[in-house]
């Protein structure tokens, strides 16, 4: 007798892919430059950054100032210092000239004093107003048990209700939430007061996260 066809094999009986550990995918709505901020599975993720919720220590908002005051006041200890350096050089170049009794002995070497003296105020000038024309920014940080911040910035009322809405996932583990949110590169932390708490690794192109 033939043989009773076999049946097709049924969808269950095949494997379902599972996908890697890592972040929620982003939505395809997101502008070019964007990332998501997300809560889920008792994880909050910024981007390709990862916060385990039961090691968040604090969630905060504040506003970030440029150090502008300490700006100006390095600027001005450094043309006093330039400058009087520049006139003791000179100072001792023509006293030097007048023992010697050879008239403009040292001309070369104070023009080049000078000339670089002027460059030097140049740079502090340029480097001051870096930090006093930077712009200030109201941001929450989200600190960790560790050394490590993630910082969002953007409308204060969107921030303040993030503020609460991680609190509440905090305390609710089955809690899920997702933000889109924009790259903030700021040049140089140094510049700006970050507080006693708020700690960034390296000196330069340190990258927060601005709310969309």
């Amino acid at each position: 007798m033939p043989e009773p066809p076999k049946e097709p094999p049924t969808a269950a009986s095949s494997p379902v892919p599972q996908r890697p550990p890592g972040p929620p995918p982003a939505s395809a709505a997101g502008l070019p430059g964007s990332l998501d901020l997300t809560v889920t599975r008792r994880l909050l993720w910024v981007g390709g950054a990862v916060y385990p919720l039961q090691n968040v220590a604090r969630v905060y908002t504040f506003v970030l100032h440029p150090r502008r005051k300490e700006a100006v006041l390095q600027f001005l200890k450094r043309t006093v210092i330039t400058l009087l350096t520049a006139m003791a050089f000179t100072l001792f170049g023509g006293i030097a000239s007048l023992l010697s009794r050879e008239e403009g002995a040292f001309a070369g070497t104070l023009q080049f004093v000078w000339v670089i003296s002027v460059a030097g105020l140049i740079y502090f000038l340029v480097d001051m107003l870096m930090v006093v024309t930077a712009s200030s920014h109201f941001v929450m940080a989200v600190e960790s048990n560790g050394q490590s911040t993630a910082l969002v910035t953007g409308r204060p009322d969107h921030l303040n209700q993030l503020v609460h809405q991680i609190a509440h996932a905090i305390e609710n583990p089955d809690t899920e939430l997702s933000v889109r949110v924009e790259r903030l590169t700021i040049s140089n932390p140094s510049n700006y007061y970050f507080g006693n708490a708020v700690n960034m690794y390296g000196g330069s192109g340190n990258v927060g996260m601005s709310n969309g």
